[in-house]
């Protein structure tokens, strides 16, 4: 394609009129019908920022997509950190390959840093397009399908022995109490991120847009025996039987939040104990989640899944390690590299337990890496060591691989339960 051609695509902010044919291009792009109706688009109109949505114009026609909204992710140490979520990007079939993304990411990146966003943050659809941007995968998930057949847990279960209780709720319940509990949650789970009212809205039913097919699912709370809420889960069954008419249902958790280890497995084993189910489907869960070793047999607990989820791209690389904890004392000489030049740059990191310093540097590096490699390292779920054994990091101090991980790695894996 020529100079000349690109020259016609157009990549701007939208006003409002632009909608309808955003969304189209979005339904595209994700396969799904493309033509918006006009209640679905009344659905989603209200709750659309479009100083943070763009979308490239061919003569007048969007063909590609582009939001990001304000977000906080939770860091090792459980600091929250301001961040710029990406979400909604497409590129139409018909104009690939034409450097549109990177107009539109470039553009919002350089004006999340202005705003003094410390990290930018996506779920990947592909995972090869977002390492050429900054970006490296912080957290993985892993989905288990559980035989409950095969646990060797008391199928009499009627509730938990701590003086605790659960309830089933309804979904406004879910709306008004559950934001507490996540909060609490993420405030000590690093790689948590914030929820909207839209988003507790869109979990429990409220205006759901009309192209989003809605089933009501069960919810239940867990209570402490002081009656403090710890903890809820939000699960779909479905209804198969076999043709001797016993059940093969399977139990779908769609969200699982629980602030102490009691609450956890009170509702696990909650949701392993409902009449009539014989599978129980996790949903996204972080790697060392405690349902496998919570039962009598964990080996009834089959990976589905493990993938990458969260992916991190440091803005700001001084804020970024000044705001997370560390394990151990040290002293590291980072030499980051960024195309974008965004947050490229030589930096000591002087950290304890008690707190890090951060600040640029002319000192001779220990590591040499690149800023979506250091996004990868972030959150305590890569390790440094490989990462040099595969080529992405140079160790060029002895022993400068084997002090990063110390430092960096966390005692929990990092976990994003939501898709945004």
């Amino acid at each position: 394609m020529s100079s000349g051609d690109r020259d016609h695509v157009v990549v701007r902010t939208l006003v409002e009129g632009d909608f309808p044919d955003w969304l189209r291009a979005l339904n595209t792009g994700f396969l799904r019908a493309p033509t918006p109706s006009d209640e679905d688009v009344a659905a989603r109109l209200p709750y659309q920022d479009f100083t943070r949505m763009r979308g490239a114009f061919d003569a007048g026609r969007c063909v590609a997509t582009y939001r990001s909204f304000a977000q906080e992710v939770t860091a090792v140490g459980g600091a929250p950190v301001p961040a710029c979520a990406v979400s909604s990007v497409t590129v139409s079939p018909t104009h690939r390959r034409r450097g549109l993304l990177g107009r539109m990411m470039g553009a919002d990146l350089a004006e999340a840093r202005e705003r003094g966003d410390v990290l930018a943050t996506l779920i990947a659809a592909e995972y090869p397009i977002y390492g050429r941007f900054g970006f490296g995968p912080a957290s993985r998930l892993t989905r288990w399908s559980v035989d409950v057949r095969r646990t060797g847990l008391d199928p009499r279960w009627s509730g938990p022995a701590d003086g605790g209780r659960i309830d089933l709720v309804d979904g406004g319940t879910v709306r008004k109490l559950g934001p507490e509990p996540y909060d609490r949650a993420r405030a000590v789970r690093h790689g948590m991120v914030s929820r909207t009212p839209r988003d507790w809205d869109r979990r429990t039913g409220r205006n759901v847009p009309p192209s989003e097919p809605w089933t009501e699912p069960f919810h239940a709370m867990y209570r402490s025996a002081s009656g403090e809420l710890e903890g809820y889960v939000t699960y779909a069954c479905d209804d198969k039987w076999e043709d001797s008419k016993q059940p093969l249902n399977t139990a779908t958790v769609r969200d699982l939040i629980a602030v102490t280890p009691a609450a956890e497995l009170a509702l696990w084993r909650y949701v392993c104990a409902i009449d009539w189910v014989t599978f129980v489907d996790s949903g996204d869960r972080a790697p060392d989640d405690l349902l496998p070793m919570l039962l009598p047999d964990p080996r009834a607990a089959r990976v589905l899944t493990y993938a990458d989820m969260l992916w991190v791209r440091i803005l700001d690389v001084v804020r970024a390690l000044e705001t997370r904890t560390y394990g151990t004392s040290g002293s590291l000489v980072l030499d980051v590299r960024d195309a974008a030049g965004m947050a490229g740059g030589r930096y000591r990191l002087d950290a304890s337990p008690e707190g890090a310093a951060c600040a640029p540097t002319t000192a001779s590096a220990d590591l040499t890496l690149d800023v979506g490699e250091l996004g990868a390292l972030y959150l305590g779920d890569e390790s440094v060591a490989r990462l040099v054994a595969l080529g992405r990091v140079e160790e060029s101090t002895e022993g400068a691989a084997a002090r990063a991980d110390v430092l960096f790695r966390a005692s929990r894996r990092a976990w994003c339960p939501d898709i945004f």
